[in-house]
């Protein structure tokens, strides 16, 4: 007789065999289909086999991608009718808190596209469900698992640029992805809906702020200076200048994503795939990588980030991996909460209050 453990069947004899792993996605908008199902399909001992949304038109998308998958179109159905070791939610962000403490609530481990929730409470509150329930709760922090900032972290973890000292992230681009209607509703536009969690602080704010937090080694911001401007139509921030140091635009007129690392031992200067190493010595070195081209998805990564997941699913809630992510998740919503106060405050720095 065996009872499954997060993927592994334990029989009373207390043998052990691996098992296919059940997955289903909640929310099946481009970034699940492009990039999510690309990556769990990628894993050999990941099976997805239900999918949530509550639009048809991307219920019957999943239908056609997937063989013999079942949808759903209420997540809680999904949760008592589907045996799942684990749920996947890409849906827009308002939603990702609710969804979250459903699944928890049904013992199923959740990994969660950026945001994981908006408020420092909401964390509190899934983590310590959780914890309770002893399941899994991470964000996807797809941007660690790209070759360039794989490439600067390594770097950093050798010693090359001696103790980090300062990160500055630009982000620039001409306009929120995923802006055009695609045929499956505008669940895509979600960018630009404040009540659905838009703006670019949300969008790419989050990723700048948990690479900052994961380059400089976990280092605690001390405080936040931020201006942000908001598009006349939408109400959402489109521009976000943070004293952090990150920039972030959906108004330049080209696609760029550039980052500055200064160390005591070496500057590290990024500009997409190309990464220059000037120690002090005054020697520079390339350590540039190939990458396929980017957009918005990062399905290349996403494969990383699954593989990752999976790991973390057999050594447990407990696995520093999955610790470091909620550390990351908690600096990147104190990040965000700061850089709105301070936007409020004509600029003024908000000390922020030390993270557990």
């Amino acid at each position: 007789m065996w009872a499954t453990d997060n993927g592994v069947e334990v029989g009373l004899d207390g043998g052990r065999r691996r098992h296919m792993i059940r997955g289903a996605i909640s929310g099946f908008g481009a970034v699940a289909a492009r990039a999510h199902l690309p990556g769990w399909q990628s894993r050999p001992g990941i099976d997805i086999v239900a999918i949530h949304d509550p639009v048809a038109a991307r219920r019957h998308h999943a239908i056609n991608l997937i063989r013999n998958i079942r949808v759903y179109d209420n997540l809680e159905l999904m949760l008592d009718g589907e045996a799942l070791d684990f749920v996947d939610i890409a849906s827009p962000p308002a939603f990702h808190a609710a969804a979250a403490q459903l699944a928890l609530d049904a013992s199923v481990n959740v990994i969660v596209e950026k945001p994981l929730c908006f408020d420092a409470g909401e964390l509190a509150q899934l983590s310590s469900l959780a914890a309770r329930n002893d399941r899994l709760l991470m964000c996807v922090h797809n941007w660690k698992y790209s070759p360039a900032y794989r490439r600067a972290h390594e770097l950093i973890s050798a010693g090359r640029l001696g103790q980090v000292q300062y990160v500055s992230l630009v982000r620039m681009r001409d306009g929120p992805a995923g802006n055009g209607l695609n045929g499956m509703g505008d669940s895509e536009r979600w960018r630009l809906d404040r009540k659905r969690g838009g703006g670019i602080l949300i969008d790419h704010g989050w990723h700048a702020f948990y690479l900052a937090h994961w380059l400089m080694g976990g280092e605690t911001p001390l405080s936040v200076s931020s201006h942000l401007q908001f598009d006349s139509a939408s109400g959402v921030d489109h521009l976000a200048d943070l004293r952090v140091n990150v920039h972030l635009t959906w108004r330049a007129p080209v696609r760029r994503t550039s980052t500055v690392i200064l160390g005591t031992a070496g500057l590290l200067e990024m500009e997409g795939d190309r990464l220059l190493l000037t120690e002090r010595s005054g020697q520079a070195t390339d350590h540039s990588i190939t990458d396929i081209p980017e957009d918005s998805y990062h399905a290349g990564w996403f494969m990383a980030a699954a593989a990752d997941f999976e790991r973390v699913l057999a050594d447990g809630a407990g696995a520093e991996l999955a610790q470091s992510n909620l550390r990351e998740a908690a600096t990147a919503l104190a990040l965000t909460d700061a850089a709105r106060q301070s936007d409020a405050q004509d600029g003024r720095a908000i000390v922020l209050n030390p993270l557990e």
